[in-house]
């Protein structure tokens, strides 16, 4: 059973943002792919034991200290194995510190057929800091045709706006799988989910403008997206039947969003398409 932790801190130095802490311990591991211009510092996290199985348990830790601006994505897809009783466990922790920008951009994770998945995170965002962030579910592996019948999903979210909470949500999905994603009032036929958060001030007089957006990449049963904003956290739940049409939806709005808020080029970083 694997007890992995990293840890990784954004400082501001002479104007910039740089690295501070850095921890990591197997199986995760910190890369620093070259940044293109005009994008923030980025650290790309892997897992190298290539996934994760029963009694795993990870620790993450992302700071954007003050007046910085960073990016923290996935290298890969994660994949969450299947086990005889226990649980994968996740915990993840983003704090934004005044003045900050920090993204948290993740890529799938597959859930395979008896898996038990629980995880957490926790967003401490304070009053002048923005955060985007997100998850990504895929049940069970599309190409070889797996459908989910038993197991546990169990994703759950803190969003913490100066101290104070300002939105939580929990996703759980257990024993009956294969109803729950079939069910019409549930699922209904999904073979992937997502969320998109965004927290800021801003975040109220963009709800409109990201409600025209998604509804341009909504179709139908096939993919379905919404948003709603809570205070100043946005939240965009995606859908859909394939895992792949939903990454592509998702990974055009996530380019697009950015672009909008922070004036960052409205495009992915080359490990996304990798």
């Amino acid at each position: 059973m694997a007890q992995g932790a990293a840890c990784l801190a954004f400082e501001a130095k002479r104007g910039r943002t740089a690295l501070g802490e850095v921890y990591q311990r197997d199986p995760l591991r910190f890369l620093f792919p070259r940044a293109g211009a005009g994008e923030p510092l980025t650290g790309a996290l892997t897992t190298t034991s290539g996934g994760l199985v029963g009694g795993d348990r990870l620790d993450i830790r992302v700071r954007g200290g003050r007046g910085t601006a960073g990016r923290v994505m996935a290298q890969a897809a994660e994949k969450i194995y299947r086990t005889t009783g226990p649980e994968v466990s996740i915990g993840i922790r983003l704090q934004a510190e005044a003045g900050a920008w920090l993204e948290w951009l993740p890529q799938e994770t597959i859930v395979f057929e008896a898996a038990r998945l629980r995880r957490t995170t926790c967003v401490d965002v304070a009053a002048e800091a923005r955060v985007l962030c997100g998850e990504m579910l895929a049940f069970g592996r599309a190409a070889m045709g797996e459908r989910l019948t038993q197991g546990l999903v169990h994703e759950a979210w803190e969003v913490r706006r100066d101290g104070r909470l300002a939105w939580s949500d929990v996703l759980r999905l257990d024993r009956n799988l294969e109803g729950i994603l079939q069910a019409p009032v549930c699922l209904d036929g999904a073979r992937a989910c997502a969320s998109t958060i965004y927290v800021g001030a801003d975040a109220p007089a963009r709800l409109a403008w990201v409600r025209e957006w998604t509804g341009r990449l909504a179709d139908g049963a096939a993919l379905r997206v919404s948003a709603s904003c809570i205070g100043e956290v946005l939240v965009v739940r995606w859908l859909g039947r394939s895992g792949a049409a939903l990454r592509r939806a998702y990974g055009r709005f996530w380019a697009e969003f950015r672009h909008q808020a922070a004036e960052y080029p409205p495009i992915m970083p080359r490990l996304w398409n990798i």
